[in-house]
């Protein structure tokens, strides 16, 4: 059974930083994990991914510059580092394993293996 499971949420002041993980189980070759996240009232929202083959990380927009992906391969576990936090990050965050290469990877619903979520709440 494949699982996905997230942790290091939590609320932090603007500026601050944190580390997500996302434990992988039930399964080790996969083509790309990916991390997204969703606020309140909004669609989930593309964040990065990493093409494990490659090694190769991609960062939308919002967060290019302030956060970075990893992968720990031995350990079958994800990373994401988030520096210089902002009020708009406020989210849940949720990792998920995509199996084919795709032309569109910021569309969450060609993601198919997803965990539960982490909260991150950024406020004064």
């Amino acid at each position: 059974q494949v699982q996905l499971v997230e942790s290091g949420g939590g609320s932090v002041q603007p500026g601050r930083s944190l580390k997500l993980s996302c434990v992988v189980s039930g399964i080790s070759d996969y083509y790309s994990i990916g991390w997204f996240r969703q606020a309140p009232g909004k669609e989930h929202e593309y964040v990065s991914y990493i093409l494990t083959k490659f090694g190769w990380d991609f960062y939308s927009n919002a967060v290019k510059g302030r956060f970075t992906m990893s992968r720990d391969t031995a350990k079958n576990e994800a990373y994401l580092q988030m520096n210089n936090l902002k009020p708009e990050d406020t989210a849940v965050y949720f990792c998920a394993i995509r199996d084919q290469p795709t032309a569109t990877p910021e569309r969450y619903s060609l993601y198919t293996k997803w965990g539960r979520g982490t909260q991150v709440t950024v406020s004064s």
